[in-house]
C-alpha cells in the first residue's frame, strides 16, 4: 500500500492505496480498469487507516483496488476546528471518492464502528456510490454511550499509558493482544493539535444521534448487498446491537467472529480477510 494525500474541499486527507492500482495524479492520470472493484475502508473513532493492517493489501493482491482513508480529524488528515458529525463525515467521504475516482458505482464500503455509521449514512444518501456495504461492529443504533465508550472518551481526553491500555485491553477478547506500539500510537495521535476536539465532537454526535430503524431499512429497499461482521466479545458495542442491525437489515449476510472483541479484523485478520474476500467476490 502506498501513502498518498488528496485535497477534499480544502482539507488534506491522508489515505493508503494499493500500489498496483493507484491513480497517478502528476498530469498523466489514468482511470481504473473497468473490471476493478474498489474497496474503501473507513476506520473507527480515534483510529486511522493503518488499523486495517494487511487486509487492504491482501485484497489488492486478488485484483481489487483497495483504499483506506484517514477521516478528517484523525490519523494523518487535517484536524480543523469544525463539527465532526456523521453527516459531515459522509459528505467528505463522498467528495473523497470523487477526487480519487472511485465514485463509479463499483465501490464496496467497509466501515468499522464510527466508520460503519458513516458508511451506512453514505449508502442511504448516496446510493449510486455504493455497490456493496460491510458493517463491522458498527455504531449508528446506540441509544447513548455504553460504559466502555465513556471510559474511552475519558482516556482520550486524559491520555496516559495506563488509562489507554486499560481501555484497549477491554476492547479485545484477550488482553495480551494489545502491543505497546498500539497504545503509544494512540497517545501520539490524540496529542496532535485539535485531535481531542475531533474525538470529543465525533463521540458525542455518534452516540447521541441514531440512524433509526426507518432510515436503516432504506438500505434494504435500495438492494445494496450488506454484510454484518461482529466480534463475539465486543464490550464497546455489544452483540445486542448486532441483533438490531441483523433484524432491520433482513437481507444482509451476518457473521459473528468468535474469540474477538470490537475490532475482529485486527484479532483474527486471516479469517476476516477470508470473509471479506468471499463476500466481495460473489
Amino acid at each position: 500500500m502506498r501513502e498518498a494525500f488528496v485535497n477534499v474541499d480544502g482539507l488534506k486527507i491522508r489515505y493508503l492505496e494499493s500500489a498496483d492500482n493507484a491513480v497517478i495524479r502528476d498530469g498523466k492520470s489514468k482511470s481504473h480498469p473497468i473490471s476493478k472493484r474498489h474497496v474503501l475502508f473507513i476506520h473507527g473513532l480515534g483510529s486511522s487507516s493503518d488499523r486495517w493492517l494487511d487486509i487492504p493489501d491482501a485484497l489488492s493482491l486478488s485484483g481489487m483496488h483497495a483504499v483506506a482513508v484517514d477521516l478528517p480529524g484523525f490519523g494523518g488528515s487535517d484536524k480543523p476546528e469544525m463539527d465532526y458529525t456523521i453527516k459531515n463525515f459522509a459528505k467528505v467521504i463522498a467528495r473523497f471518492m470523487h477526487e480519487t475516482r472511485i465514485d463509479d458505482g463499483r465501490a464496496c464500503i467497509v466501515g468499522h464502528s464510527l466508520g460503519g455509521y458513516i458508511a451506512a449514512e453514505l449508502a442511504i444518501e448516496n446510493r449510486s456510490l455504493v455497490d456493496r456495504l460491510v458493517l463491522v461492529d458498527s455504531s449508528g443504533m446506540l441509544d447513548g454511550p455504553t460504559p466502555l465508550l465513556e471510559q474511552y472518551l475519558d482516556a482520550a481526553m486524559n491520555p496516559s499509558k495506563q488509562s489507554v491500555r486499560s481501555v484497549f485491553e477491554q476492547l479485545v477478547a484477550n488482553p495480551i493482544r494489545i502491543p505497546e506500539v498500539l497504545v503509544d500510537g494512540f497517545i501520539y495521535r490524540i496529542s496532535q493539535p485539535n485531535a481531542r476536539h475531533a474525538f470529543q465532537s465525533a463521540f458525542y454526535n455518534s452516540t447521541k444521534t441514531r440512524l433509526g430503524a426507518n432510515r436503516l431499512r432504506k438500505i434494504n429497499d435500495s438492494g445494496i448487498p450488506v454484510l454484518i461482521i461482529w466480534g463475539s466479545e465486543d464490550r464497546l458495542i455489544p452483540l445486542d446491537y448486532y441483533q438490531i442491525f441483523k433484524r432491520e437489515l433482513k437481507n444482509a449476510e451476518s457473521v459473528v467472529i468468535n474469540d474477538a472483541g470490537h475490532a475482529p479484523f485486527a484479532e483474527k485478520p486471516a479469517l476476516a480477510c477470508q470473509i471479506l474476500h468471499r463476500f466481495l467476490s460473489e
